[in-house]
């Protein structure tokens, strides 16, 4: 028999993690129980995640931020992608909305999706100077929170 139940709250759902931990390193082969347990535990975690802790909506400008500043990417490698450093500056502003040729190779480059990429998104509103402040001080604080050199 399955041991498996019910993802009900956070304690469960943590019970449900250390439950399919082991299938990471050591994945079930196809059509087993243990496979189907897996499967079953998953769609569990899933679900209870996506009740629980949803992930909000990004616009497109907002996925071009994260990966400059969590993915290791650059505005000089948007700039090339996009055809000059003005333009990903007018884009990444919210001044200027992002063609499909430049989504396609935003896509083929970065591995994002076009379809998040292609969604709309407030151009010239007040939206982007928000965006650019948030921005400036998820930098800002990550500069904070590096170990110095003398360190």
């Amino acid at each position: 028999m399955m041991d498996v139940r019910a993802i009900r709250n956070d304690d469960d759902l943590t019970w449900a993690l250390r439950e399919i931990e082991p299938y990471f390193a050591r994945e079930p082969a196809f059509g087993t129980p243990e496979a189907e347990r897996f499967d079953v535990l998953t769609t569990l975690i899933e679900a209870y995640e996506s009740r629980h802790y949803p992930i909000p909506e990004s616009d497109p400008i907002e996925l071009l931020h994260y990966a400059i500043e969590h993915l290791g990417r650059s505005q000089a490698e948007l700039a090339e992608l996009l055809g000059s450093r003005s333009r990903a500056s007018e884009i990444l502003g919210g001044k200027r909305g992002m063609t499909l040729d430049q989504i396609r190779a935003v896509s083929e480059a970065w591995k994002i999706p076009i379809a998040a990429l292609a969604k709309p998104y407030p151009i010239g509103s007040e939206e982007a100077p928000r965006r650019q402040a948030e921005s400036k001080r998820a930098k800002s604080k990550r500069a904070r929170s590096k170990p110095s050199a003398a360190a």
